[in-house]
């Protein structure tokens, strides 16, 4: 496995998943996670009690965070970089988008991406539950979920441990385009 791919988690701050409350990300090239970036972002707007209570993130937190154009000016490069990975990757590529277009933010036209997810599923078909958690009880990864930089790391661990078991990355690439 030669090809980088920036896996990534988001969490929100409120149930219009329109943008974020904090990014994670893990750099995957040649088998090996070989970088991590974690950041809190100041969603400006409101949170909701729901996504505070998951995520533990607060308005308070968030208000001295860098606001997501802040953000992009130190991912941006990382993540046109390489396939992006997600784990239930619609959601996080939503969010993504949303906050790219709401912000006007100029980027490529079109992201490959992969959803650990689907690639869990093929690799590990009789198991009851491909949520996030569960995959990482079942495989022994160590998670503090909805942390958003603890997620991208397991989804990264769940990557990998798929592709040493011959799922192959490139059979669930999916195009989402602006």
């Amino acid at each position: 496995m030669t090809d980088r791919y920036i896996v990534f988690d988001v969490e929100t701050p409120n149930s219009r998943n329109n943008r974020m409350s904090a990014i994670g990300i893990s750099i995957i090239e040649n088998g090996k996670i070989t970088d991590e970036f974690y950041s809190l972002v100041n969603p400006e707007q409101e949170f909701d009690y729901f996504n505070i209570k998951l995520t533990g993130i607060t308005p308070e937190m968030a208000e001295e965070a860098p606001t997501f154009p802040e953000v992009w000016e130190k991912i941006g490069s990382i993540m046109e970089s390489g396939i992006l990975v997600a784990h239930n990757a619609p959601f996080d590529m939503g969010v993504l988008q949303k906050c790219l277009d709401f912000y006007g933010i100029d980027t490529k036209p079109s992201f490959n991406y992969v959803c650990t997810c689907r690639m869990a599923k093929k690799c590990m078909p009789n198991l009851p539950s491909h949520r996030l958690n569960n995959l990482c009880d079942y495989l022994g990864i160590t998670l503090d979920h909805h942390h958003a930089g603890s997620d991208s790391t397991a989804a990264a661990k769940i990557f990998l441990f798929c592709v040493e078991n011959g799922i192959e990355p490139k059979e669930f690439i999916k195009v989402k385009t602006g």
